[in-house]
């Protein structure tokens, strides 16, 4: 009868037993696929994370980075899972998600070509600069289309009309709204409604929004894109604003 030392001895002269299941992301092997499937390695759970939203702006980030930096085409998402600055990137991109940020293709270009540390991009005093200067620029149609959206999303949970909004909706709201440039001055400088709207607000709502609507800015610019303005002017007022 074959004891256990037997066993053990012929146990060790046949080796450890082969380990044939290989995780190809980071080359550990498993004897069991069983283990191999539940194995979750950094580059694995990066691989799995690649079409969350926020890792999906990260990596568009890091091409607009590696393109104006490195003068190259292209970086792959293998390139930037495998980059130490995955985590500083993602995060960026996280950040961009959960503010909603307008244009986030812009700003991430606006960080790059200000040469902004990129542990810092978050910061909000970044966003809120990239944003006043892409609002004085950014084309009418854009901005008029942008505000419509904003207007209409009130109107549908108010029940109420798209035209209502700067008669109706909460001047707190309105003020939020034109401060974080979901509404842009082009709208509210050329409807009737728009101009009531700022002759409504209080002092400190003023204050909020000053800056973002600049009178003396938005009259030079009104004045000096006539085509613009003219157009904007009759949209809206035919559409009853």
């Amino acid at each position: 009868m074959t004891g256990l030392n037997d066993i053990i001895k012929a146990a060790k002269d046949l080796g450890p037993m082969p380990k044939d299941f290989k995780c190809q992301y980071c080359g550990k092997s498993y004897v069991k696929e069983s283990t191999l499937a539940s194995h979750l390695c950094e580059p694995k759970r990066r691989f799995q994370q690649r079409n969350e939203i926020g890792v999906r702006l990260g990596f568009m980030s890091y091409q607009k980075f590696y393109k104006f930096t490195q003068n190259k085409e292209n970086a792959t998402y293998e390139k930037f899972s495998a980059s130490p600055y995955y985590t500083a990137f993602v995060k960026f991109g996280r950040h961009l998600h959960s503010i909603n940020a307008i244009k986030p293709e812009r700003f991430a270009e606006w960080v790059i070509k200000n040469n902004k540390k990129l542990d810092q991009w978050t910061k909000d005093v970044f966003y809120s600069e990239y944003l006043l200067e892409y609002i004085k620029n950014e084309d009418t149609q854009d901005a008029l289309e942008r505000s419509i959206l904003e207007m209409q999303k009130w109107a549908t949970e108010n029940s109420s009309q798209v035209t209502h909004y700067f008669k109706y909706a909460n001047e707190n709201k309105i003020t939020r709204a034109i401060s974080n440039g979901r509404i842009s001055p082009w709208i509210v400088y050329c409807s009737e409604s728009g101009i009531q709207m700022l002759e409504r607000l209080n002092q400190e709502q003023l204050s909020i929004v000053f800056e973002w609507i600049d009178p003396q800015y938005w009259n030079l610019k009104l004045k000096r894109y006539p085509a613009d303005s003219a157009w904007c002017k009759d949209i809206l007022k035919k559409s009853g604003f």
